[in-house]
């Protein structure tokens, strides 16, 4: 069964525990209690594929900013989380997009864009700018709510996938890289 360590990203108080409780527990956390950072597993089916989801729920607060790199760095895929209802959050999402791609060292890495709280009627960040930003970094959104569940299983699913299809990708180039590597060693060795 493949593993796969997703990590949820986004400024304090927009639902990063509410959507990954939500996923893990089919229910909705009403009271704010800050995450220093918890661990959740669960097993779902995505595609035919039983796999293990290991999802770091991680702090938001500016005060635990230092442990950032070191879950940047086990990550695989990252959903990076805004409210909707705060465009502070979606403008810092820049930030930690950023912060991923400089500590793994890499342009392509797994992430997926989470609209949250789209059940409030008041929207501060409209669907057109989240369209546009997540076109510009060339990677899905989903629009979710972790209140009525609303697109929950998707916004993990679809990173699973992501990270499904960057692998793939990178086993394409890479495998006929390293056996030309070998031709040519074994080809001069002669």
């Amino acid at each position: 069964m493949t593993e796969y360590k997703l990590v949820v990203v986004g400024d304090g108080g927009v639902g990063k525990s509410a959507l990954t409780i939500q996923l893990i527990q089919n229910h909705f956390v009403e009271e704010y209690d800050p995450t220093i950072e918890d661990s959740y597993r669960k097993q779902v089916v995505i595609d035919g594929e039983t796999c293990l989801l290991d999802i770091l729920d991680t702090a938001g607060q500016e005060e635990y900013s230092a442990m950032r790199d070191q879950y940047m760095r086990t990550g695989e895929g990252f959903l990076l989380v805004f409210a909707v209802n705060e465009s502070k959050s979606f403008e810092n999402v820049a930030n930690y997009r950023e912060q991923i791609r400089r500590v793994k060292d890499s342009d392509d890495v797994p992430m997926v864009l989470v609209g949250n709280k789209c059940d409030l009627a008041q929207r501060a960040v409209d669907g057109r700018t989240v369209a546009d930003a997540a076109r510009a970094y060339g990677i899905p959104m989903v629009d979710t709510s972790a209140k009525t569940r609303m697109g929950v299983d998707d916004a993990f699913y679809t990173l699973v996938r992501e990270i499904r299809r960057m692998f793939k990708k990178s086993v394409c180039f890479t495998i006929p890289d390293q056996l030309l590597v070998l031709f040519w060693s074994w080809a001069c060795s002669q």
